[in-house]
């Protein structure tokens, strides 16, 4: 692995599939929304299964939109199954193909989380991004995620979460780093801010709790747990459970914070 590239902690199993499909521009991009306007032209990067691409797209139509993302299965998994005028393409945040200043708007949801270098990631952004254009970035902060009740094996499972992201050159808390990271980038106008995901409901708690559940046991994050000696299979069947204790709960609760930047190119 290179100094700047990291190992995703996901994955791609179903469960995270599951979870990324749920994603649209009004629960995931809302702060960006505002400032979009018919015509402009945006990439996505790490784009994902596409669906905050394809709310993205609606947004600015009839500009033209660009997605990305590392992964060639996802690339062709959104190519196939997400309508709209997307151009689909499999790409590296560090080495994007396109010349200076070519979108009007630059956007990435829960991706400097998972990169080795952040800072270089986002100056890459700004790099394809019109003068005046934006660069939207949100990612979520793990160690400020909250819930309710406190099942023991929720806080087993924040750790283990949280050791191996590191361990893969990932930063899981990067919410709260997100405006220091933009400074680095070389930004000056920069407007942050954070929003939250809630799962409090029954329908929601039942997604939310039965999709960790399997996603604990079954995606990478439980292979990656398991090679480096973190986790033993009973351990990640534990916290499994505890996630299914949780979603069970009348009055549980649980919040994930996210911090979120719009810079000014």
């Amino acid at each position: 692995m290179s100094e700047s590239h990291a190992t995703y902690v996901h994955g791609h199993h179903e469960s995270v599939i599951r979870s990324h499909s749920w994603r649209t521009a009004a629960n995931s991009a809302a702060y960006l929304l505002p400032h979009l306007r018919p015509g402009m032209s945006l990439l996505d990067i790490g784009c994902g299964p596409g669906t905050i691409t394809a709310d993205l797209a609606r947004a600015v139509a009839p500009g033209p939109v660009t997605a990305v993302d590392p992964d060639g299965g996802i690339v062709a998994q959104a190519a196939a199954t997400v309508e709209g005028d997307i151009r689909w393409e499999v790409g590296d945040v560090y080495a994007l193909p396109y010349a200076e200043g070519t979108f009007d708007v630059v956007h990435a949801h829960q991706v400097l989380q998972h990169v080795a270098d952040p800072v270089s990631a986002l100056a890459a952004m700004r790099r394809v991004c019109r003068p005046g254009g934006l660069v939207a970035a949100r990612d979520a902060d793990y160690a400020a995620f909250t819930w309710y009740p406190r099942v023991p094996a929720l806080d087993e499972w924040l750790a283990l979460y949280q050791r191996v992201a590191r361990a893969n050159r990932g930063e899981p808390d990067a919410g709260r780093r997100m405006l220091s990271w933009a400074r680095q980038a070389g930004f000056t106008d920069i407007t942050p801010g954070a929003s939250v995901w809630c799962f409090a409901s029954p329908a929601d708690r039942a997604w939310w709790g039965g999709m960790w559940a399997s996603r604990i046991v079954e995606s990478a994050i439980a292979d990656h747990a398991l090679a480096y000696g973190y986790a033993t299979r009973a351990d990640l069947e534990r916290i499994s459970e505890g996630w299914r204790e949780w979603a069970a709960t009348e009055d549980g609760w649980f919040t994930v914070l996210h911090g979120e930047i719009l810079c000014r190119a």
